[in-house]
Formats: structure tokens, C-alpha cells, sequence
């Protein structure tokens, strides 16, 4: 059964291989049943049922892939999404959380039609390749600034200095210090699941000497959804506002899946002699689907995460790889107390780390190159400065078709990223200054 299912021969790889790439994908993305709650709770949303939306939605979204795509991805709510919506929709532009999975659930909608008549496919080949590089070293940074203010590390300044240097005699800040050294030493190691392992040690250890509360227990079955799921808010669709957050929310999805699919299938050996990935509409749909879901059990946007490739390091090369995932985050249900019980400064040398690995793509720009590396850089820092993603990845889309231009290089501009260059005009143009 399992053969027919997966072609499981045609892959080269066995029941055994898959499983075991299933629960390596699942150690190393793990962190996400604690920090997306963690991050969504900013924008009001309840932790223990955000745990449990997050949960359900990687669940839906991994089975989909598993299942419909036979690829060995996993699917859960992105990080940079949800930082997003937590940070600039929510506490930046004073929009209500349950305005903003409005927000994620059109662009999700708008993802599912764009993807079944292959214009999103279409658009994915037309960005370039240093402007994918800039997106994920911005978003990187972005995550690691959010982490070291999390865990105080780094504190709003006085006037002239926007930001200094935290409280590094407090218990909090130590421990997150101690949490990034123990999480950078084991991957230092090659321990497979340093994140998550390094989160439970430091929350066990905060517990046990009362420096956080204990949770009231360990296990729950009590599964309730009701304060976030349908309770989506279309209030604000008419306003210019509410489009430009949607327009954020469709670049961010569909750039984030676009590099995670042709990245982990780069090094699963996935993709053609073009450098493009077959019947990539079956992936995209999956994500576009689990957005849809997600968005209406109380989540930010779902889709395929750069950890799926820890699993195919180990062998991992089919649906049935995603289907071991989505069985563990089904598990993972069962402890919600102690997952809601972690304190942020276990957790927020995790945003750091994922930081570091997102920084790494950075050395393959093209520094020799001005009408790629000025982009690229502005990209980068506008995401981090602005404390808005959305802005630094609308300037890259705009920039680089402009130095093409004036550098007489028009020709090297493919015809898709006019038209992301148009959207992205058009979000400065709706962006509401306050």
C-alpha cells in the first residue's frame, strides 16, 4: 500500500528511511508549537489556542502535502508572517488580530485560484536570484532583532541611541544567554533538534528553581478553539489599508514558499535541468490550502519550512516523510501546559538562531555587481530598520528593475517581476503613513 502510495522504489528509499527523515524534520521545526503562540500572543491572540491552531493547521497542511503532493516537506505558520501581522498589522498600523486573518485569509484564496490556473508558478521562476537571497537574509535579521528584544538583550535607548544594550545582571537575560550558548553549542555538535532540545532544558531548569511558573500539568486533553477559530473580521476590506496588509501578506507567502520549495529540492535533487521544480503547482496548492485553514482556526499564514530539509539530509524523499511529521505534531497536542508554560527567554534565543541560518545565503550575491547588490542591500536593511518586512521586500521588487533599467540591462528583467514590481509600487502608494 505504502509503495503505491509513495513510490517509495521510484524514489530510491525504503519505510525505514522515511520515517526516520519524518521525525529528524520534526525535531528540528518543532520550535514553532511554542514560538508562533509566543510571537501571536503580541497581537492579543490567547496563547493556548494559538498552540493548538498552530498545531492543527501544520497537521492539515503536511497531510496535503504528503498525501496530494507526495513531496517530503512539512507545512506549519511561517516565521516573518507572524512577526508580521503581530508587529507591524496589529501594534504598528492598530488593526484588530481578527482583521488581520482576514487579511491572510483572502491572500490564501487569492493563492488557491492563483495556483490552479499556474500564474503563481509562473511568478515564482521571474524573481531573481539575488533578490531571493535579500528576502531571507532580511527576514533573518528581522527574526533576530525580535528575539533580542524578547529576551532583553537589547532595550529601547535613550534619545539619540534608539536602542542599547540590556539588563545583563537580570536572572531572565542570563538565561536567555545561557539558552543561545547551550542551542550554539549543539549545533555546534551536530545534535540533531538543538532548538527544541535547548527550550525544554532551560524551561525545565527555570522551573525547578521557581525562576518562571510551572504549568498546572503536563498533559491535557482540553482542546479548545472557540476564543480564535471563525472569528475572522472583514470589517476593513474596503479600506486602503486593509489592502496593502494583504498585498504584504501575499508577497511575504508567496516568496517564502517560492525559496523554501527550490531550495529543499535542490538538495533532494528535485528539480529539472531548467533549476525548476516539476508539477510545483502540488506543492504550492498544499501551502496555499494550509494558509486558507490556518487563518480559519485562529493562525497566521502556513506553508513549507527550510527545516523539511533536515529530513532529506537523512533520506527523506517522498510524501510519506510528511505524513510521519504530521502524525508527531498530532502528538504534540497532548502537552499543551508545559508547551504555553515557556518563558521568553527560552524561547527567544531561537528567533536568533533561525537568524543565523537565514543570514547564511549571503555570500552567493553578487557583490561585484551594483544593480544586484544595491537592491540586495536596501532589501535587507529596510526590512530590519523599518521594523517592517514588507516594506524592505516591496523595495527590493522596485529597485531592481530600476538599476536594470538604468544600466541599460532592461533585457535581464524577466516579464513576472513587472508585474511584482507594479504590486509593489502600489503598496507604497496605499501604505498608510501614520
Amino acid at each position: 500500500m505504502l509503495e503505491k502510495l509513495f513510490h517509495l522504489e521510484a524514489n530510491h528509499t525504503r519505510v525505514r528511511t522515511e520515517i526516520l527523515a519524518g521525525f529528524t524534520t520534526f525535531i528540528t521545526m518543532a520550535y514553532i508549537i511554542i514560538v508562533n503562540p509566543a510571537i501571536l500572543e503580541a497581537a492579543g491572540i490567547p496563547k493556548g489556542p494559538s498552540m493548538i491552531a498552530t498545531i492543527i493547521t501544520a497537521v492539515f497542511g503536511t497531510l496535503i502535502m504528503g498525501i496530494y503532493a507526495n513531496r517530503p516537506f512539512a507545512i506549519a505558520p511561517y516565521m516573518g508572517e507572524n512577526a508580521f501581522i503581530a508587529y507591524t498589522v496589529v501594534k504598528q498600523m492598530g488593526y484588530s488580530w481578527q482583521t488581520a486573518l482576514a487579511a491572510i485569509f483572502l491572500g490564501g484564496v487569492l493563492f488557491v485560484i492563483l495556483t490552479a490556473f499556474k500564474i503563481r508558478g509562473w511568478l515564482v521562476e521571474a524573481v531573481p536570484e539575488g533578490l531571493k537571497i535579500s528576502f531571507a537574509v532580511g527576514i533573518g535579521l528581522f527574526l533576530a532583532f525580535i528575539g533580542l528584544n524578547d529576551t532583553g538583550l537589547v532595550a529601547l535607548g535613550v534619545p539619540g541611541a534608539p536602542v542599547t544594550f540590556g539588563q545583563i545582571s537580570s536572572t531572565p537575560v542570563l538565561l536567555a544567554v545561557g539558552c543561545l550558548l547551550l542551542m550554539g553549542a549543539l549545533f555546534a555538535w551536530r545534535v540533531r533538534g538543538a532548538i527544541l532540545i535547548s527550550i525544554l532544558a532551560v524551561t525545565i531548569f527555570a522551573m525547578i528553581f521557581k525562576l518562571t511558573p510551572a504549568p498546572e500539568g503536563l498533559i491535557s486533553f482540553q482542546w479548545n478553539l472557540s476564543e480564535i477559530a471563525f472569528k475572522i473580521d472583514f470589517g476593513a476590506v474596503l479600506t486602503l489599508g486593509f489592502l496593502q496588509v494583504v498585498l504584504v501578506v501575499f508577497i511575504l507567502d508567496f516568496v517564502d514558499t517560492m525559496g523554501t520549495l527550490i531550495g529543499a529540492s535542490s538538495r533532494a535533487g528535485f528539480l529539472d535541468e531548467n533549476g525548476n521544480l516539476p508539477q510545483i503547482e502540488k506543492p504550492l496548492m498544499a501551502d496555499a490550502l494550509a494558509t486558507v485553514f490556518g487563518s480559519l482556526m485562529g493562525t497566521t499564514t502556513a506553508g513549507t519550512y527550510i527545516e523539511s530539509a533536515s529530513g532529506i539530509e537523512e533520506g527523506g524523499r517522498t510524501g510519506l516523510t510528511s505524513i510521519v511529521v504530521a502524525i508527531l505534531f498530532l502528538c504534540a497536542l497532548f502537552f499543551g501546559p508545559f508547551l504555553t508554560a515557556v518563558p521568553a527567554f527560552a524561547y527567544g534565543p531561537a528567533l536568533m538562531i533561525v537568524g543565523v541560518f537565514m543570514i547564511a545565503p549571503i555570500s552567493r550575491l553578487k557583490f561585484d555587481d551594483m544593480t544586484e547588490l544595491i537592491p540586495a542591500f536596501f532589501t535587507i536593511v529596510l526590512m530590519s530598520f523599518t521594523y517592517n518586512i514588507g516594506i524592505g521586500m516591496t523595495a527590493g521588487f522596485i529597485m531592481y528593475p530600476f538599476f536594470k533599467l538604468v544600466s541599460g540591462r532592461g533585457k535581464e528583467i524577466p516579464a513576472g517581476l513587472w508585474v511584482l514590481g507594479v504590486l509593489s509600487v502600489l503598496f507604497y502608494v496605499l501604505y498608510p503613513y501614520h
